[in-house]
């Protein structure tokens, strides 16, 4: 707790002192571009990544970075509530789902079922992820378990976009050309940050080094 408390002083004394009109025009409300999907794991920063400031992106995090798909429902839905605020009430622009290397969640879909079984809701969240489990299980062999890994994590990805087209008015806004989505692949290790090109079904390296 103390470098927490440590943290928001220095905050206030370098980061808000240096961007003080930017969040003094914030007060009146926020307009970000981008719905910007990833994992809770705290390892990923996405307005780092991003180079982003306060305002321009509203972001959403769960474990395994999931989209569930689209039903009506009268159950507290914390995921598709905040979509369904930043496209129709917010209007972003963009929809980014990231992804990253070595996730907890993606790992958790390739072990045995009952070993979440002191993790119920965990357990229950990651069902929505089993079909890419079950293709990758049927296409690698366990004794590939980085292959398996590294197709978990990009092939999640791939399903969550799909999810999102199930969502009525995220296709609608897709197919007008008002809205645009995105599959991203981070790799903690390296920086690097793959994006799904739709066309050759595969994920490109989009900041390699000069």
């Amino acid at each position: 707790m103390k470098k927490l408390l440590e943290g928001i002083v220095k905050f206030r004394q370098g980061d808000f002192e240096n961007h003080k009109e930017l969040f003094m025009g914030l007060k009146e409300g926020q307009n970000p571009h981008t719905l910007f999907i990833s994992c809770s794991d705290s390892r990923i920063d996405p307005n780092m990544i991003t180079k982003t400031l306060p305002g321009e992106l509203f972001i959403i995090r769960n474990i395994a970075n999931i989209v569930p798909p689209y039903r009506k429902t009268a159950e507290y839905v914390a995921t598709t509530s905040a979509i369904e605020y930043a496209v129709l009430h917010l209007g972003v622009e963009n929809i980014i789902v990231c992804g990253h290397s070595n996730c907890g969640g993606c790992a958790a879909c390739l072990k045995p079922i009952d070993s979440l079984d002191n993790l119920p809701h965990t357990k229950k969240w990651l069902e929505l992820s089993y079909s890419i489990r079950d293709k990758v299980m049927n296409e690698v062999g366990e004794e590939y378990p980085e292959i398996r890994e590294w197709m978990m994590e990009q092939g999640n990805v791939v399903e969550q976009l799909k999810h999102l087209l199930t969502y009525p008015y995220i296709k609608e806004k897709v197919c007008a050309g008002s809205l645009k989505l995105s599959g991203w692949h981070y790799i903690i290790e390296t920086g690097e940050i793959f994006i799904y090109n739709k066309e050759s079904q595969e994920f490109l390296l989009a900041n390699g080094r000069n």
